[in-house]
């Protein structure tokens, strides 16, 4: 089913299991896509920024894609396809909706600066996908170098009928989430999904200022899931009391460079994962980094018990 300006929920963004001497891990990938849809997820993202994308040439990208998506079964799949050059960009989304994908994503080259550039990129990224593909926005300023103001990103979504929703990673941007959905209350804005990243970090506040739901990718779904199910019944300080106790951790997983060791640390430590590895260049997570995240899992443990785990352990390859 292709994706909607409806969807809602949470979407695990998903690292691209590798074994220790960089070769793509299928059987993680399997074992991976079984367990977001096990505990719950309403869909996955794949190579995204956090998925390494980069690291991967064009065929592998394209194995990749294919894997989880076949393997998804009734979850949506939604494949970051930016690329360079609208050719790659081409190929990956024809292989990816070929398969199954429910949409694809795009992000900005770090190269754009003013608004006509922004605007006039994304007009030539859907002409290069096709109209009938529906796409996501993805607005991540800290990383990508390109700010995106409220009206831009509405002038984007009200030339582009197929761009139906946008990954919201703004730091601050809880007034950009406001700002979007007062323009779709005054009518200058049609209907629009807002799934928010940035680790989780102000997922809590982020629902409560309208999003739609999370697409992020920290360790454990689950919580990200209760907390967009809990702020969507207005259990506020349930959401916001699950929420503090996985802070710490979440907190420790945003660090640069060092984020994405972590979470494939803690799923390995879950059984998912073979292998904590990065394709090289990445960084390789530390004796003492793993003591801390091992000592953040227990004090999480004290409020959710699914922090609770064992020594660490491989999944079986």
């Amino acid at each position: 089913m292709k994706l909607t300006a409806q969807a809602a929920g949470t979407f695990a963004i998903a690292p691209t299991p590798f074994h220790d001497d960089g070769r793509i891990d299928e059987k993680s990938i399997d074992r991976l896509t079984d367990f977001y849809a096990e505990v719950g997820c309403d869909g996955v993202t794949v190579l995204g920024i956090l998925g390494e994308a980069p690291k991967l040439d064009a065929a592998e990208a394209e194995q990749v894609a294919v894997r989880f998506v076949k393997r998804a079964k009734n979850m949506q799949i939604i494949v970051g396809v930016s690329a360079p050059g609208f050719a790659s960009m081409r190929s990956l989304v024809k292989a990816s909706m070929d398969a199954g994908a429910a949409g694809v994503m795009i992000a900005p080259p770090p190269h754009l600066r003013t608004d006509d550039q922004i605007t006039g990129y994304f007009k030539q990224a859907q002409e290069a996908i096709g109209d009938e593909i529906p796409w996501v926005l993805q607005d991540y300023p800290l990383t990508l170098n390109v700010v995106f103001t409220p009206a831009v990103i509405r002038k984007i979504v009200m030339d582009s009928p197929s761009c139906v929703m946008l990954k919201h990673e703004d730091w601050p941007g809880l007034e950009k989430i406001t700002t979007l959905r007062n323009f779709q209350k005054d009518g200058s804005l049609r209907p629009l999904s807002i799934l928010v990243g940035n680790g989780g970090l102000f997922l809590d506040f982020e629902m409560e200022r309208g999003a739609d739901g999370a697409m992020t990718g920290y360790a454990f779904p689950e919580l990200l899931i209760d907390v967009v199910k809990l702020s969507k019944a207005g259990k506020r300080d349930a959401a916001h009391d699950l929420f503090d106790a996985h802070l710490p951790l979440i907190r420790y997983e945003q660090q640069p460079g060092a984020g994405l060791s972590v979470r494939k640390y803690v799923l390995q430590k879950r059984g998912i994962i073979s292998s904590s590895a990065q394709r090289k260049p990445g960084a390789t997570i530390t004796a003492t980094a793993k003591a801390e995240v091992d000592y953040l899992l227990s004090r999480v443990a004290r409020v959710d018990r699914r922090a609770n785990l064992q020594p660490q352990s491989s999944a079986a390859g």
